[in-house]
């Protein structure tokens, strides 16, 4: 009976442990949701939502996304600019894409990182800790 309370205490531990890890894993990163695409009157609106859980002010946050057309094709290369982001802080930003019919939009790839600055420094962490999530119909990462 002592053996398999210590075995059920040992598996609770290592099980604590790797839930532990799981969580600072999962807050140490930058996430970047694609959270709606909508057409308006000049094209195709869509929103974002961004949430910097990275552990880094950032001063400066911007991405290169390139625009597939439905059928795969590249169709535009944006320059999506989502500023300062306070550790911890969630940031709603929209972006318009005029003359562009959302459902013509197959998919938008986070192609590189166009501005990452903390401090005054440049730093990989945008990409690095880049966790994207579409809830759209529109395939959205990298």
């Amino acid at each position: 009976m002592k053996t398999i309370i210590r075995l059920v205490t040992g598996i609770g531990i290592a099980t604590s442990m790797m839930l532990s890890s799981f969580a600072i894993a999962q807050e140490n990163a930058f996430s970047l949701e694609l959270n709606s695409a909508r057409d308006n009157e000049n094209g195709c609106r869509l929103t974002y939502v961004a949430k910097n859980k990275t552990g880094t002010k950032l001063d400066k946050t911007s991405y290169e996304v390139v625009v597939f057309d439905k059928d795969g094709g590249v169709s535009q290369f944006l320059i999506l600019e989502f500023g300062k982001l306070p550790i911890n802080k969630t940031k709603v930003v929209q972006f318009e894409l005029n003359g562009q019919k959302c459902a013509n939009i197959s998919r938008l790839l986070i192609n590189d990182v166009s501005d990452c600055e903390a401090g005054g420094k440049a730093v990989q962490i945008c990409l690095d800790a880049l966790k994207t999530k579409s809830r759209t119909s529109i395939d959205f990462g990298t």
